[in-house]
């Protein structure tokens, strides 16, 4: 009998695509082919960035897609099923054409309403719950498959669970996911969950944050891939650092009332500001700053896509072009990497990680 995923992967070549600037990698060693610049839905369907009418966030998936971007990564619980259902409404038709992310995990549909903010509400991992929210998702996305499913912010009692990962591969069997793995959240931190997921259960995919400001732990969670053998590939959020590898922000940036940079704290701000002012020498050639640092994290071909924060048109526009500016020369890297070392010549600033950042051998000894 042939293997199921095989009869739902699609090879997207260069030139169906519309652009020739954009670059693909193949996914997991597969036929599957994803665009290295993707496009993540939360920005447009959480109100978390601002608010979007579903014509404005149409509008920007066309002008993704046609930039050559094919990976669209939604979550069930952003926007209580509005990414899953914005994709449907902009490719109905022709989900062919585009490679389907998605997560599941979030009891929206019990504490959807008492949603506040960015506060997390509860998580179901339950085998009867997983399967109900991939039969969800399928139906909202008009789709008989999803590409990519992850399980949105594990903790270590979703890795170690047996059962999790079961029903996971179950749903691969029977056709209704391809590849799977896991999204590590909700901020930066949780090291032990990623490692230990790679090492145990050999995901194909796992998503994390990960930026040239901030380095750790996700160079550690990319190379425990590498260390265990195995052929997990990474999607990478929050590449610009929350904006900040953008280079647009300045000591008097105000961000807007519903934005969740209005909350960190000044520091972040004015630290952050003087860190990018002495990455500028990456800025040549045309090459913004904004896709040096996307060209940063597609150097480990590890990477398979990075899902930079999108809310207009401009920014597809430079970011989708990002894989086609002058690379970075060895000598850039190692600049970046004395700067980071250094901490750019400022104080030392407390890691505030969440998650676990101690794997259990560790602190057994």
């Amino acid at each position: 009998m042939s293997d199921p995923t095989e009869r739902k992967i699609r090879h997207l070549s260069p030139g169906k695509l519309g652009s020739e600037r954009m670059k693909y990698r193949q996914f997991c060693g597969s036929d599957l082919q994803v665009s290295e610049v993707g496009f993540g839905l939360w920005t447009l369907s959480t109100g978390w960035w601002g608010d979007y009418s579903d014509d404005q966030a149409v509008r920007l998936m066309h002008c993704a897609r046609e930039k050559g971007i094919t990976l669209f990564d939604a979550a069930d619980t952003y926007g209580n099923g509005r990414s899953e259902e914005l994709i449907a409404k902009a490719f109905a038709g022709r989900l062919d054409d585009i490679v389907i992310a998605t997560k599941i995990g979030y009891d929206f549909v019990n504490h959807g309403d008492g949603r506040r903010g960015q506060r997390e509400i509860p998580q179901d991992f339950s085998p009867k719950n997983l399967r109900a929210a991939t039969e969800a998702a399928l139906k909202r996305l008009g789709a008989e498959h999803i590409d990519i499913m992850q399980l949105h912010n594990i903790r270590m009692e979703q890795v170690e669970d047996d059962a999790v990962w079961a029903t996971l591969e179950d749903l691969r069997a029977e056709g209704k996911i391809g590849f799977y793995g896991a999204a590590l959240g909700p901020a930066i931190g949780w090291m032990a969950e990623g490692v230990l997921a790679i090492r145990r259960r050999k995901p194909a995919v796992v998503q994390h944050i990960y930026n040239l400001l901030e380095q750790e732990p996700g160079r550690t969670i990319q190379n425990a891939a590498e260390a265990s053998g195995t052929n997990t590939m990474f999607l990478i959020r929050v590449p610009h650092s929350s904006g900040m590898l953008e280079g647009k922000y300045t000591e008097d940036t105000v961000f807007a009332e519903n934005d969740h940079r209005r909350h960190r704290p000044r520091s972040w701000l004015i630290n952050g500001v003087r860190k990018i002012e002495q990455l500028r020498f990456l800025e040549h050639d045309g090459r913004t700053l904004g896709q040096a640092a996307i060209q940063w994290l597609l150097r480990d071909q590890r990477t398979a896509c990075v899902l930079p924060n999108i809310y207009d048109e401009e920014q597809i526009a430079e970011f989708a072009s990002a894989p086609d500016q002058t690379p970075l020369s060895d000598q850039e890297i190692s600049r970046i990497q004395a700067l980071v070392d250094a901490n750019f010549g400022l104080e030392p600033e407390e890691a505030k990680f969440k998650g676990t950042m101690v794997l259990p051998e560790e602190t057994a000894a």
